[in-house]
């Protein structure tokens, strides 16, 4: 295998490191669910990047994006996914109150992480472009696979020192003024994300 990891991080770094759904997901999870709500979360992504991996090894993202009206649809239904979670995370934030601060309406599963992840068609893109170019002369599914192990360590380590700091660090100070804040502007994100792969 002629897997070139090092120069793989300078492409990673701003992808994996840059606030996006995954980041405001993780977030919401970990103030609603604390670390278990972000386990949750952060394991739907893993299966997501573990996915994109395995497609893209196996060729199918290749097949899925030379149909135009297959990649159309996957990008329409992860918009409306994303739109959905974000009208719940801003009604979530809406609504919290100082006797209910665990409860909501709908709590971030990591089958939603992952429903997010595998529609997104920036990581489609991503996997396609910039993660094949790494991935060696051949290309076979091991090689997609750690370059997709090293995108969830790297991943996963950011997202738990900022939801550490930002979160459980913060928690103890108002949890109900965190949970509306994190909540309402992770929502608003979620929409203006969705809004915007729409608009491109």
């Amino acid at each position: 295998m002629d897997i070139d990891i090092l120069s793989f991080m300078p492409a990673l770094l701003p992808v994996a490191l840059s606030p996006g759904a995954s980041f405001t997901l993780v977030m919401s999870s970990a103030l609603s669910g604390g670390r278990s709500g972000l386990l949750r979360t952060l394991a739907g992504t893993a299966v997501g990047i573990y996915s994109h991996a395995l497609l893209i090894g196996l060729g199918i993202t290749a097949i899925i994006i030379s149909l135009p009206g297959v990649y159309n649809v996957l990008e329409v239904v992860g918009t409306i996914y994303l739109l959905w979670l974000g009208f719940m995370l801003i009604r979530r934030g809406i609504k919290s109150k100082p006797d209910n601060v665990v409860s909501s309406p709908h709590s971030i599963t990591a089958v939603d992480a992952f429903i997010i992840n595998i529609l997104n068609p920036k990581a489609i893109i991503f996997y396609l472009t910039v993660v094949s170019r790494f991935a060696g002369q051949q290309g076979g599914v091991g090689s997609y696979l750690i370059l997709a192990s090293v995108h969830v360590v790297v991943m996963s380590l950011w997202l738990v020192i900022v939801s550490h700091i930002l979160i459980f660090s913060a928690k103890s100070s108002n949890p109900v003024l965190l949970k509306k804040y994190v909540n309402i502007s992770g929502g608003v994100l979620l929409c203006i994300f969705s809004l915007c792969s729409i608009f491109k």
